[in-house]
């Protein structure tokens, strides 16, 4: 049978475009379609603009610092709509260099969504085009969760970066890494943030020193967080947004914030309307089911990143999808390696992490688990005289030697697990680490000191 083309994605996000194309480069005839802006999630609601708000937070404690190196700054001021406009027209930018990148490798781009007719076939608005091979990438979006009554007055990390005026107090609900990050971004712009999370800690599933550390590190700085609170409901009045907090013992309290108080408590796959069950493939916890090379239960249909809700990070949508493009249009078998992928919370404190928690560890290999751990103020931070720590852990296997997993908080901790990340992936063992000359003065140089 012909086909109109010979791999078609749908959704153009950071796997979807990595995917087509890698495969066009190949030579393959590849079509794409996306119903919003290219780019997906990270570059339009995600990683790029919130790094910018990020670095935009962090100037503030610049200012306060500087004056124990000597500077004299005088009073200063913060425009939001002037950084948020800055921010979209750099992810405007962005849009434009992807939709050259596609015309470049001679991939047609659809506006519209995409939606199954058949296990060949998509429409798109009036128009179905047909392809050999099926790539599903469309992503994850924001859910409010639907016990919190009233939760319709919240936005999402979505529409945050379109709010026009600054919130002057906001309430975060939710403890995961959007959460904690934007409860961070905020506070260091100037807003009162309150975060509110059902558990007793942030950031479940880290490792508990890297959790422990992060919370204290956001009260030090300002934020107010109100832990086993697992009872919440939003209510609209003149004055704002009231929303009423309880705990298991019943006694509530009410926090008033501006209109732009914040759900972060999660994403799911954005698999609605896409017409699946015109075709085999099947869905487990609302997430399409792949096997090892991303293959669905219709052998000729495959899916990468957040939509099968595995790892949710960019870079490892992006390496699924070029694996995928390899394996069946390069000639290059391979498939992705879920193993020691690092990965960061860009809190403040900042804090980045690869390979095993200290308790998964533990779990695994039992007694033979060796913990290295330090904390000390870095250098930076001795003249203006402010009590900021980092954090760096090393956990070892005894019985190899090998270091299976390094946990950061603290200045640059992606950037320098990035570098340790290489590391751990090819199996270093820590007296590797320990005959790797340091860099000083840094706080990198820990990591190879610790005894």
């Amino acid at each position: 049978m012909s086909y109109d083309f010979d791999l078609f994605v749908i959704g153009a996000g950071s796997g979807g475009i990595a995917t087509a194309r890698r495969a066009a480069q190949y030579g393959a005839k590849v079509g794409i379609v996306e119903s919003d802006r290219l780019g997906g999630t990270c570059v339009n609601r995600g990683c790029v603009p919130k790094k910018l708000m990020v670095y935009a937070s962090h100037f503030p404690d610049g200012f306060e610092e500087s004056a124990g190196y000597g500077w004299k700054v005088g009073e200063s001021s913060f425009d939001w709509l002037k950084m948020i406009t800055a921010v979209n027209n750099e992810v405007d930018r962005l849009n434009g260099i992807y939709q050259r990148m596609l015309d470049n490798s001679e991939v047609k781009v659809y506006r519209g969504y995409g939606k199954f007719v058949d296990s060949h076939t998509i429409a798109i608005g009036d128009e179905k085009v047909t392809a050999e091979k099926i790539l599903i990438a469309v992503g994850g979006k924001p859910v409010k969760p639907d016990d919190i009554p009233g939760v319709e007055h919240a936005i999402t990390s979505r529409e945050i970066f379109n709010v026009k005026e600054q919130p002057k107090r906001i309430v975060i609900i939710g403890g995961g890494y959007i959460g904690v990050e934007f409860a961070c971004i905020l506070n260091g712009l100037g807003t009162e943030v309150t975060l509110v999370i059902r558990g007793e800690k942030i950031l479940r599933g880290f490792d508990e020193d890297l959790r422990d550390e992060i919370q204290e590190g956001m009260k030090r700085h300002g934020i107010r967080i109100l832990n086993k609170k697992p009872k919440l409901s939003i209510a609209k009045k003149d004055s704002g947004l009231e929303i009423t907090v309880a705990g298991h013992d019943g006694e509530s309290e009410i926090i008033v914030a501006d209109a732009a108080s914040l759900a972060a408590t999660g994403r799911i796959p954005d698999l609605a309307d896409l017409g699946l069950e015109n075709t085999k493939v099947e869905t487990a916890k609302g997430a399409v089911v792949v096997d090892e090379y991303n293959q669905t239960a219709e052998e000729h249909i495959y899916a990468v990143g957040d939509c099968t809700d595995r790892i949710n990070l960019t870079p490892v949508a992006i390496n699924e999808g070029r694996a995928f493009a390899d394996t069946h249009f390069g000639g290059k078998s391979r498939k992705m390696s879920y193993e020691n992928i690092p990965t960061a919370v860009f809190t403040t404190p900042e804090a980045a992490t690869v390979g095993m928690t200290e308790a998964e560890a533990r779990e695994k290999y039992g007694d033979a688990v060796k913990v290295y751990l330090s904390k000390f103020r870095p250098m930076y931070y001795t003249l203006p005289n402010k009590q900021e720590k980092t954090l760096m852990k090393l956990i070892v296997d005894t019985n190899t030697d090998k270091v299976i997993g390094a946990h950061m908080v603290g200045d640059s901790a992606a950037e320098i697990i990035q570098g340790v990340a290489i590391a751990v992936k090819m199996g270093a063992t820590k007296a590797d680490f320990d005959a790797t000359v340091g860099i000083h003065p840094s706080s990198a140089e820990e990591f190879v000191t610790m005894r």
